[in-house]
């Protein structure tokens, strides 16, 4: 249904104006599907969470990741319903799991600095995380995200061990974790993805 709706306005455009061809159409419509297929999958998502009983911390969950998970990327599914899945175990798994982890403050110490450790080494080597459908070809760009990556990953840390609210501390914890995940070699595999420079690496070289 996103699909045909998506199709008639990138034809529409087309035909108000002409000079755009092929290319930049796919651009379009790729650009349209996310658009139109982010609310639907926000709303969803936060129906469960209301469900569930964990509305406020769901929200909260989306709100404080999006600058990280913005910058970092992360792999992208296929299909709309599984995007739609995989959003909505995201944002209601998060809170749901946190408010039953229960750190010793060594602990807490250990994990978060572990956590950071390893997203340091994630963002390095796979940040900014795009997809073969929507690359970031201008080295500058790609620049610029890892940097942001860097920032907004370790201000949710830092913000995680100074926090006292348990539950807060924990998402903060567990959802700038999870999010790195998404961005390694072993999902994009897992879910068939490909990174943007795997399909566009000379244009990237070449862009400055």
């Amino acid at each position: 249904m996103i699909d045909k709706i998506c199709n008639f306005l990138t034809d529409k455009i087309r035909q108000e104006m002409p000079e755009i061809d092929d290319e930049k159409a796919e651009v379009i419509n790729y650009g349209l599907q996310n658009i139109i297929g982010e609310f639907p999958k926000i709303v969803i998502m936060l129906v469960v969470a209301y469900i569930l009983g964990i509305f406020p911390l769901a929200l909260f969950t989306f709100l404080v990741l999006l600058p990280y998970k913005g910058a970092v990327g992360g792999v992208h599914l296929h299909s709309h319903i599984g995007c739609i899945i995989f959003t909505t175990l995201f944002f209601c798994g998060i809170p749901y799991i946190s408010q039953y982890i229960v750190l010793m403050p060594i602990m807490k110490y250990i994990v978060i600095l572990l956590t950071w450790i390893f997203g340091m080494i994630m963002i390095k080597m796979y940040a900014p995380a795009d997809t073969e459908n929507v690359p970031i070809l201008r080295k500058k760009d790609r620049r610029k995200k890892q940097i942001l990556s860097y920032i907004t990953f370790t201000i949710g840390l830092i913000c995680a061990l100074i926090i006292k609210d348990n539950v807060i501390s924990n998402v903060l914890i567990l959802g700038n974790l999870i999010q790195t995940i998404t961005i390694t070699k072993f999902v994009y595999k897992l879910t068939k993805s490909k990174y943007g420079y795997e399909v566009y690496g000379d244009m990237i070289e070449k862009t400055v």
